[in-house]
């Protein structure tokens, strides 16, 4: 632990009034405009979210970290945000929800909340849409709505001319002393169309630069990017009483650990993978869409994603789904999300058409048109199994647009939720010898033993493997 350590890092976060107010489109273009100045940017999401990170990773070509103090330690928000103070020129913080919402009525992890323990700067990005004038008065109501908040200015998006902005504009500037810093034009499109679960993702785009490229443009045009990034390089040195590294040593292992990386499953952690290696596992990018070869791999890893938008591809891939399940079989440790675990059930029910998966499980997943389950997890390890010990406490979220029709709820469920809807009754986290699926998305730094438990299983697999066993043992954690 490093004691009163100071950290000089050019900082801001884009709040929203609301979801869909504007800010991740705001945050993209920002984020592009600076980077075509030759400015390193690190970009950052709050909350759980692998979508909009992922496109900030594409705009910044830097990988995005996501902050939560609720799905890990405010202590670890703070060390891997500072970590990055020394190789970067500017932190972009995209905001979640609206400025104030949390998990509660006292707006516990908010943005507001973020932006106080990182001491930095927020832009509110506003959605004008039929409102002049009292646009002032929400703009003022931010300001005092919780104390020891920098509201360093905002940005008017969806505009309709010139007579609304000067309206604007005129408004904010006689009843506040918020700082005015762009208006964007109504967009009559929306450059990333939304799907169910926010921004479509990347991988079902071709010309991803044309599109940030314009976004910069947009920015660029109707926005005083000079200006934020002063707010930005002014705001002020912090000093951490004490600062704890965000990783340990690396140790030493020679486990091989597959992920699936392709564009059925693609939701991960930047820092779930870096734990990982950091434990001394050696990852590997796998899909289960193609027919590539595998390399000989000690566990598996399977995120969340889109399995439903790929389902044919998946089904169609006979070889890939036999192989994953003769993994299962063969005891090796699988932790599978979300989307992982609709890999590994008998059947995917989406828009009237059943396609068979992996097997693996004695479970079917249906898709529906609204959320199963949103929001953040709170369980409790009720069961043995080889990542988490039983009796842990665990924190994630889930969103999941699935459920599991006439699911047994006699199976054996590892997680027991105080908070969640996860697959039946309170209950996820299904075991099949060392498979462990559940709906909840874990981080890492909110799990610390989670990436040892998991290399410490994938050694125990090998080590079966060459012992010459044709199964591995059930491994749990002691």
């Amino acid at each position: 632990m490093v004691r009163n350590q100071k950290f000089s890092f050019p900082r801001v976060i884009l709040a929203g009034l609301k979801g869909g107010s504007g800010k991740t489109l705001v945050s993209l273009g920002l984020t592009r405009a600076y980077r075509d100045q030759e400015l390193k940017i690190k970009p950052f999401k709050k909350g759980p979210d692998y979508i909009d990170a992922k496109w900030l990773s594409l705009a910044a070509g830097q990988a995005a970290s996501n902050l939560d103090p609720f799905i890990f330690p405010s202590s670890k928000v703070q060390s891997l945000f500072w970590s990055y103070s020394s190789d970067f020129d500017l932190a972009l913080i995209e905001g979640n929800r609206g400025l104030f919402d949390g998990k509660d009525v006292a707006g516990s992890y908010s943005t507001a909340e973020l932006a106080r323990l990182l001491e930095a700067p927020i832009i509110l990005v506003a959605d004008c849409t039929k409102v002049t004038r009292t646009m002032a008065a929400i703009v003022m109501g931010c300001k005092l709505f919780e104390p020891d908040l920098n509201l360093a200015g905002i940005i008017l998006n969806q505009t309709a001319g010139d007579r609304h902005r000067k309206i604007l504009c005129q408004s904010i500037e006689k009843y506040t002393d918020i700082p005015v810093l762009g208006a964007l034009p109504r967009m009559r499109q929306n450059p990333i169309p939304e799907r169910h679960m926010g921004l479509i993702s990347d991988q079902e785009y071709q010309d991803l630069d044309t599109i940030l490229n314009r976004l910069a443009k947009i920015v660029k045009d109707y926005v005083d990017i000079d200006k934020i990034l002063k707010i930005a390089r002014d705001a002020k040195e912090v000093e951490i009483s004490s600062f704890d590294p965000v990783w340990p040593e690396t140790s030493s292992s020679d486990v091989v650990i597959g992920v699936v990386r392709d564009a059925s499953l693609w939701f991960y952690y930047e820092e779930n993978i870096k734990a990982l290696e950091v434990q001394g596992a050696k990852v590997v990018s796998l899909s289960i869409l193609d027919d590539s070869d595998w390399p000989e791999i000690h566990a598996l890893y399977l995120g969340g994603g889109f399995p439903e938008t790929m389902a044919g591809q998946l089904e169609a891939n006979t070889r890939k789904r036999a192989l994953v399940k003769n993994l299962a079989e063969k005891g090796m440790p699988i932790y599978a999300e979300c989307g992982g675990f609709m890999y590994l059930c008998q059947n995917l029910f989406y828009d009237g058409l059943n396609y068979t998966m992996t097997g693996v499980l004695p479970v079917q997943t249906k898709v529906h048109k609204k959320p199963q389950g949103h929001g953040y997890v709170q369980a409790e390890i009720i069961l043995p199994n080889p990542f988490y010990k039983k009796g842990q406490k665990i924190v994630g979220h889930e969103f999941h647009y699935s459920d599991c029709p006439n699911i047994n709820k006699d199976l054996d469920f590892a997680l027991h939720l105080n908070r969640g809807v996860g697959m039946c009754d309170g209950m996820d986290g299904l075991l099949h010898k060392n498979v462990l699926a559940s709906y909840a998305h874990i981080h890492a730094l909110g799990t610390p033993d989670w990436a040892k438990n998991f290399v410490l299983a994938a050694e125990k697999f090998k080590q079966a493997m060459d012992s010459g066993f044709k199964e591995c043992p059930r491994i749990v954690v002691e």
